[in-house]
């Protein structure tokens, strides 16, 4: 009787592993240094999403400003002011144009 074993040699299972270590090796450092750049386009994108939802809150509040972003938040128009981690914050300017930057967090 002729056995027919179904399976993967040693040989076969190392190099597998062989070929994804080295994909890891390849990719693990590339990511890591994105990593800034994810978090400052992270920002931006907050920014963007915080003076939208400011002209919604005004088109909504017959084009009264919020007095701060705290009331933004309170009001469900936004759920956070921080990005990079939280260590960076929006900073609201009130006058003729209503401005967002960042502020970094003490």
């Amino acid at each position: 009787m002729i056995k027919n074993e179904n399976g993967f040699t040693l040989i076969e299972m190392l190099v597998v592993l062989a070929v994804i270590s080295i994909l890891l090796i390849l990719f693990i450092p590339n990511l890591a240094s994105k990593n800034e750049e994810i978090q400052t386009k992270g920002c931006e994108a907050l920014i963007e999403l915080g003076e939208n939802q400011l002209l919604s809150y005004k088109l909504d509040n017959g084009g009264v400003s919020p007095t701060n972003l705290e009331e933004l938040i309170n009001k469900g128009y936004m759920k956070s002011i921080s990005c990079d981690n939280g260590n960076k914050t929006l900073a609201y300017k009130t006058g003729s144009t209503d401005e967002l930057t960042t502020n970094q967090t003490p």
